[in-house]
């Protein structure tokens, strides 16, 4: 059997695209937090999509052993589809940011997002039909204003991950890797980068996508042969596009 791993699967765009790979028959390991949030997601898969195998994994990926635990843990597992969605935003300037919150993003949405990803290809990068998939952000493409660390560690997505496109391609590889860079989403972003307990969409941002729509997409990079899948930030038209970034290719 074959399994997708979906980090950051209790709530949001993990929620949803989890239940969106469900829908294409496909076996789900998924981690999150919050192992309430993951057993309420296993049981209305289980209810809809009774063949499908859902295996919970529980862990904070903001503590970096723990994404060496969470991989070492799936060993006896085939996998053939990672998805590092988890991650969290933060809204203040950098004079004012509050730098536990700040160190916690940047494990979790830097180098625990880099561990994993290594750690795939390393086992997997020839292995027919496999795909690595790194959720960034519009702001891994353009800065935000009160959002500046936030938008670095998603520039740091993106640019870790087309040039992890790059090196694979160059070698042959066959493991397909891309990026997805939504937009504005009605998830739990807000409230966490805003460290609030209530944050309504509708009414407040003038253009957002809904969760399920951004899993869609995410499903339409899956099935292209593009590397980016980015949301436009004017239009919130979803563009599958190649590489966006420059990259030089190494002489040795």
């Amino acid at each position: 059997m074959k399994y997708t791993v979906i980090t950051g699967a209790s709530s949001g765009i993990g929620y949803e695209t989890a239940i969106a790979f469900a829908a294409r028959g496909k076996n789900l390991i998924v981690a999150a937090r919050r192992k309430e949030q993951l057993e309420e997601l296993k049981s209305e898969i289980t209810r809809i999509y009774p063949d499908v195998d859902v295996v919970i994994r529980a862990t904070d990926l903001s503590v970096s052993e723990n994404a060496y635990k969470l991989y070492e843990g799936l060993q006896g597992y085939q996998i053939e589809t990672w998805i590092n969605n988890a991650g969290f935003g933060n809204f203040a300037s950098v004079g004012q940011q509050d730098l536990d919150k700040i160190s916690a993003m940047l494990h979790l949405n830097i180098e625990s997002l880099t561990i994993l990803s290594s750690l795939f290809v390393r086992d997997y990068s020839n292995v027919e039909g496999t795909q690595l998939i790194n959720v960034s952000s519009g702001g891994g493409y353009t800065i935000v204003g009160n959002a500046i660390t936030y938008c670095a560690t998603k520039f740091y997505v993106s640019a870790f991950t087309e040039g992890l496109t790059h090196e694979l391609n160059s070698q042959g590889a066959l493991m397909q890797v891309k990026v997805l860079a939504p937009a504005a989403t009605e998830t739990e972003f807000a409230k966490r980068s805003f460290d609030i307990s209530e944050f309504e969409y509708l009414g407040t941002v003038p253009k957002f996508h809904t969760a399920k729509e951004m899993a869609g997409f995410m499903l339409d990079l899956y099935d292209s042969d593009r590397v980016v899948g980015i949301v436009n930030g004017l239009t919130y038209e979803f563009q599958l596009r190649d590489t966006i970034f420059n990259y030089v290719a190494s002489t040795r």
